[in-house]
């Protein structure tokens, strides 16, 4: 069967949820492809991790059609969940087992598990191994989540914020991780808050807010729901200029014509986060 052939790895039609009087998902409608990354963005209470939770399998949805490689999460069992791997927004905690010890028994929940050592050095624990859980920096135990997530070789992996906290640094080392599990195949879909990190690692992007998905597109071409027009700055005479237009080149080349210094030019195009900010209200 052709990729193109294949059932999408996530298919959501008319998804919602409420907690008494709070719609937390509307309506919602999404489809993940096999072997790609998809990122979905949105402001706190828009209901990612709701979403998240009812692909899962993890919360109970009140209607709405869901299929996650092929199965109802709401009812499939456990040989869909070894399918699946999950790392959730908190960090793990194993007490006084070392990293290897924690690894090594999170092996026995699946049939197929990859091997302890060659998953700790995947996720660049591999010179940690002996080490105590607790004893780990914040960036490590992020690595150990993920290194539960995929011990079964997970044909999806659901990442839910996983990078809140990091620092620079850290988050772009798990970004590098990220883009490994990709390339070996791995479906990811993630949620995050950071519009840098969907731009990175996503092939598409969807953007929620009230509950509903209100775009899905590449991180590209998401710059394409606000206008095109690039703005122009400039000083001249000792007053700062501003002008938006269509045709850049064409405006500075007008306005030098003259000879006239165009002091501090700068020409910027719409961003993701002006595509982001417009689709979710606050621009």
């Amino acid at each position: 069967m052709r990729q193109s052939d294949r059932p999408a790895a996530v298919h959501v039609r008319g998804l919602s949820k409420t907690y008494g009087r709070v719609h937390a998902v509307r309506d919602l409608d999404l489809d993940v492809g096999h072997g790609e990354v998809f990122a979905i963005l949105g402001p706190n209470g828009a209901g990612k991790s709701t979403t998240i939770e009812i692909l899962e399998g993890n919360r109970a949805r009140d209607s709405g059609h869901v299929r996650v490689l092929g199965e109802d999460p709401g009812t499939a069992g456990r040989s869909w969940r070894a399918r699946v791997g999950i790392v959730l927004q908190e960090a793990s905690d194993a007490g006084m087992l070392t990293v290897s010890e924690t690894v090594k028994m999170f092996t026995n929940c699946y049939g197929n598990a990859r091997v302890p050592g060659e998953v700790l050095d995947l996720v660049g624990l591999g010179s940690v191994s002996g080490s105590r859980v607790r004893t780990l920096s914040g960036g490590q135990r992020r690595r150990l989540d993920v290194a539960l997530g995929i011990i079964g070789r997970p044909e999806l992996l659901f990442l839910d914020e996983p990078t809140t906290g990091f620092d620079p640094e850290a988050r772009r080392q798990f970004w590098d991780l990220i883009r490994l599990l990709a390339a070996d195949g791995t479906t990811i879909l993630l949620t995050t808050h950071y519009l840098e990190e969907a731009a990175a690692l996503a092939d598409r992007v969807a953007v929620v807010a009230g509950g509903r998905v209100v775009a899905v597109d590449s991180p590209t071409r998401l710059t394409g729901h606000v206008s095109s027009a690039a703005t122009v700055r400039w000083v001249q005479g000792g007053e700062v200029h501003v002008e938006t237009t269509e045709h850049p080149t064409d405006l500075v080349r007008r306005h030098s014509e003259d000879g006239a210094e165009l002091a501090e030019l700068t020409i910027t195009r719409p961003t993701l986060e002006d595509a982001y900010l417009h689709l979710i209200g606050l621009a």
